[in-house]
């Protein structure tokens, strides 16, 4: 079950620390920490929150499904700090699961649910996880090839170190994401009470609830802005379309509005990395304004990736109802598995609440959706994705981009210098240590941009 502790919070009491604040607007002097005055009635139910943003909290959470945080807890609001538990380095939170746990997770956050429903429920785990199992030792030998071709400048042991990173990371697009994790949750004290009245998921209204009752036990005080009457009561969850379904092998992206070429202003590098001044720079403002929307349709599992910038808007995600094949599932001959485990998720579609449909999707359901980011948030996001050090598809997304804008404008286009990783321009690995090995040498957009396998 889903368990929450408080790692740390701001030092300062809130209310007096809110007071503060509120008074140094007031004040021709600064006022003293500790004097308060009525924060419930002259700042908060007015609506005045900014007073009570100085205070944060950060949280270890453990034991929510990786579901629930892609659907729930990092899916609308941009106001959190988060650090999650990468799959990449956990390879036995997929190959060796609590199934106990995962039934006592369904029938604590959604007792409705039959015994039938039940059973069959864990039926497609189990399914979804003997594939996994049974192929991942073949899937390692593959991709290790797979690196070998296109990274001819790895080392023996970075190989052996990424071939079962990447393997897992591949065929984990067969495994449910109702599997628990954890991560560090860091949010001011607006920031939470917003998310505890507007919770749309069981256990989102769980996390959020416990998360609450933390906060009013450390400051009593607070009580008075954790309202359980005003919390939201109805649930939500992804729609579906249910139709003849795709095993897509690549990501697809639409690049449906581009904001004006000429009134880019080109990033230095320098200031992109190691740390990101684009939106700190009164030289780059304008890139704020102008914008790239884009139509993205993308596995479950990416799109928890695709949340990492909080400085890109996304719309409504919608399940596709298609499943994603990469190419080392593909190359083990896996599709009739892809087919069987897309049919057995969609079955559930109308018997089962819809927040538990979404929880449990595969890795490998498809979303669309759509998104929208300033030339410095695309910069921002691009520079990451672009390195090959990224993971495959994320990476894809950005590198179809690039060919969309490429083709609207030409290879010349000032745009296409955001949509590249460093290396392209100082032929230097930025990673260190991290170098994927891929031939720095190589030095024109028709080959320095290839569909990567792995």
């Amino acid at each position: 079950m889903i368990k929450v502790k408080l790692l740390a919070k701001t030092d300062a009491e809130p209310l007096a620390l809110a007071s503060h604040a509120a008074l140094k607007c007031y004040q021709a002097e600064s006022p003293e920490l500790g004097k308060t005055i009525n924060v419930e009635d002259r700042l908060f139910n007015p609506g005045h929150h900014t007073t009570m943003q100085h205070t944060f909290f950060t949280f270890d959470v453990e034991g929510i499904a990786i579901g629930d945080i892609t659907a729930g807890l990092h899916l609308v609001s941009p106001f959190y700090n988060s650090d999650q538990r990468s799959g990449r380095y956990c390879a036995t939170l997929f190959s060796n699961p609590d199934y106990k746990k995962i039934e006592e997770y369904i029938t604590t956050f959604w007792p409705s649910v039959k015994t039938t429903e039940l059973d069959q429920i864990i039926d497609y785990v189990y399914s979804g996880v003997q594939t996994y199992n049974n192929n991942i030792a073949r899937a390692t030998e593959i991709t290790r090839k797979f690196l070998k071709e296109e990274r001819p400048f790895a080392s023996e042991k970075s190989l052996d170190v990424s071939a079962p990173k990447i393997a897992q990371e591949q065929l984990r697009m067969f495994i449910p994401a109702i599997f628990p994790t954890g991560l560090d949750f860091t949010v001011n004290t607006t920031a939470l009470v917003a998310m505890y009245l507007s919770a749309w998921t069981p256990a989102m209204k769980n996390l959020t609830g416990q998360m609450a009752r933390i906060v009013m036990d450390e400051f009593p005080q607070l009580s008075f802005a954790f309202d359980p009457e005003k919390r939201r009561a109805d649930e939500w969850g992804f729609d579906l379309h249910i139709r003849p379904h795709t095993i897509c092998t690549s990501p697809s992206i639409l690049v449906k509005k581009i904001g004006k070429d000429k009134r880019f202003v080109m990033p230095k590098l320098e200031h992109m990395h190691p740390v990101d001044l684009l939106h700190f720079m009164p030289e780059y403002m304008p890139n704020s304004v102008e914008e790239i929307e884009t139509e993205i349709e993308i596995s479950f599992a990416t799109m928890g990736q695709d949340q990492r910038h909080r400085t890109i808007r996304r719309g409504n995600p919608i399940f596709s109802g298609d499943f994603y094949l990469p190419a080392v599932p593909a190359k083990c001959g896996l599709s009739p598995e892809a087919e069987n485990l897309i049919v057995k998720w969609k079955s559930f579609h109308s018997r089962i609440p819809k927040s538990l449909l979404t929880v449990m999707a595969p890795y490998g359901a498809m979303v669309y959706y759509t998104k929208v980011g300033s030339y410095n948030a695309i910069a921002h996001e691009q520079i990451k994705r672009l390195c090959w050090c990224a993971q495959e598809e994320i990476s894809e997304v950005g590198r179809l981009m690039r060919l969309d804008i490429q083709n609207r404008f030409d290879v010349n286009s000032k745009l296409l210098r955001i949509l590249q990783p460093p290396c392209y321009e100082t032929g230097k690995c930025v990673e260190g240590a991290r170098y994927c090995g891929r031939d720095l040498r190589v030095r024109t957009p028709e080959t320095y941009f290839p569909k990567r396998k792995v």
